[in-house]
């Protein structure tokens, strides 16, 4: 309670990048995985403040209390020990297999997009000529359609009589 409202009352010492609110989902998951938090925690209305490393640095300006100061020194040695760690862990050899796998991986995707670059011309050539064929088809289609439509055409039309013809009005 007492480092919440430090921190309200200090807030332009902690800007965005140096610490932040935990969100109500965050604040619920954290409460029902860690079954080692004090019961006056575990019920606080507001979700805790979390801080990076420079944020915490910044707390020693504003906690006074031997506590606080105790605390804070020993946060700021967990940070530095975990930064070591990370330092010393990762080993050149490692950072010399990464390297050639990034490198490996580049190689094989500049190779591979050459064979993608060659497949779609492959692919505009025969789609090209797949199209030449249908649009030849196509001709015929049309020209066929177009001689059966004369064709309707002249059977349309009226013909004369074949044969003998007597006019309507003799028959009478």
């Amino acid at each position: 309670m007492y480092l919440d409202q430090s921190v309200k009352q200090n807030i332009e010492r902690f800007p965005n990048d140096f610490m932040f609110e935990l969100t109500k989902s965050e604040w619920t998951e954290l409460i029902t995985n860690c079954d080692k938090l004090p019961e006056n925690i575990k019920h606080n209305p507001s979700p805790p403040f979390a801080f990076i490393e420079q944020g915490v640095a910044m707390l020693s300006g504003i906690l006074r209390s031997p506590v606080a100061v105790r605390v804070n020194i020993n946060i700021m040695r967990a940070f530095v020990a975990l930064r070591e760690c990370l330092f010393t862990n990762t080993k050149s050899e490692e950072i010399k297999e990464l390297r050639n796998r990034i490198i490996n991986l580049e190689q094989h995707g500049a190779t591979a997009f050459k064979m993608i670059e060659r497949v779609g011309e492959e692919n505009m050539e025969a789609i090209n000529d797949f199209s030449e064929y249908y649009r030849k088809e196509l001709d015929d289609i049309y020209l066929a359609l177009s001689q059966l439509a004369d064709k309707q055409k002249v059977l349309s039309k009226p013909r004369n009589p074949i044969g003998f013809h007597i006019p309507e009005k003799e028959i009478e």
